[in-house]
């Protein structure tokens, strides 16, 4: 009979070193002494006979073997717990914690409304929402899933379509009283437009005979320029899952409809996680619940 030589007890405290930087952020983590993680990552390299782990006083390094160990052990020890997932919960509502993480305004206007419906159906899921507007390594954020807006190019994520959102031009009723509307892309030039400080491509605005935008505001978070532009402070554009409502309502005025260029006018909206995620039927329930009512 063929015996493993490392404990799966000490390959998760390897993992979970990894995964936060170092022995004292694992202890802290997993709640057990620095000596006990130090004593479990010795003796499975000891049983190996390799350097798994490169350490400094700083942080630790994975040598090339130790990449190599650590990638098949988080495939294989994902495996085993999902495994032991679905025999326990046959036939059951999935359960557990679920760290979701999207862009604020994804969060506030998007999800916050679905969460109660949510919480109804699947009361055994612990539901953690976090918000970035800038990108999310998963592993390093221990996030299960997060919803991303636009182009995705890290490879190693599987992702899950869930809505396209297209972009609107628009202001306020107050600030096109004050200023007027523009009837020509040129005349944009003479007004306020309010921009993103951090990702320059969100500035491409996709209109026909636009080439560029000097904003005369800046902000870091698409819901700051939402309100900036419902505050009468000038010309925004943004995605519809933030403004649709508002366009509704009246609140805001959706300008240039017919010079929107389609090609670019149109934002794909994805869940993406690890293929191997443990926690696969909580993320399978959340998407299959929000997908369909997402009002993008």
């Amino acid at each position: 009979m063929f015996n493993l030589k490392n404990r799966s007890d000490d390959l998760e405290i390897l993992l979970a070193v990894v995964d936060s930087g170092g022995f004292s952020a694992a202890a802290d983590a997993l709640d057990i002494q620095v000596a006990k993680v130090s004593r479990a990552v010795s003796k499975i390299e000891k049983q190996l006979g390799i350097t798994i782990l490169n350490r400094t006083t700083r942080r630790v390094v994975q040598t090339d073997e130790g990449r190599q160990f650590i990638e098949a052990v988080r495939v294989g020890l994902s495996q085993i717990q999902q495994a032991e997932e679905d025999i326990i919960s046959k036939g059951e509502l999935p359960q557990g914690r679920l760290r979701v993480d999207a862009a604020s305004p994804f969060v506030i206007h998007q999800l916050v409304p679905l969460i109660n419906d949510f919480k109804l159906a699947f009361p055994n899921i612990e539901l953690e929402l976090n918000t970035n507007d800038g990108f999310v390594d998963l592993l390093e954020k221990k996030t299960d899933l997060a919803i991303r807006i636009g182009t995705l190019a890290d490879s190693t994520l599987h992702a899950r379509p869930i809505g396209v959102s297209n972009l609107y031009i628009v202001a306020s009723p107050a600030y096109l009283e004050k200023r007027g509307a523009p009837l020509h892309v040129a005349q944009l030039h003479e007004h306020e437009l309010i921009g993103f400080s951090g990702a320059k491509v969100l500035n491409h605005w996709p209109l026909k005979g636009f080439k560029s935008m000097k904003p005369a505001i800046t902000a870091s978070s698409g819901e700051t320029i939402r309100q900036l532009a419902l505050s009468g402070n000038g010309i925004a554009c943004l995605s519809g899952f933030m403004v649709k409502h508002d366009i509704e309502q009246g609140t805001l005025v959706s300008l240039f409809p017919a010079l929107l260029v389609e090609e670019t006018n149109q934002r794909q909206i994805n869940a993406v996680y690890y293929r191997s995620s443990k926690v696969a039927r909580r993320i399978t329930a959340f998407i299959d619940f929000i997908k369909p009512r997402l009002n993008l």
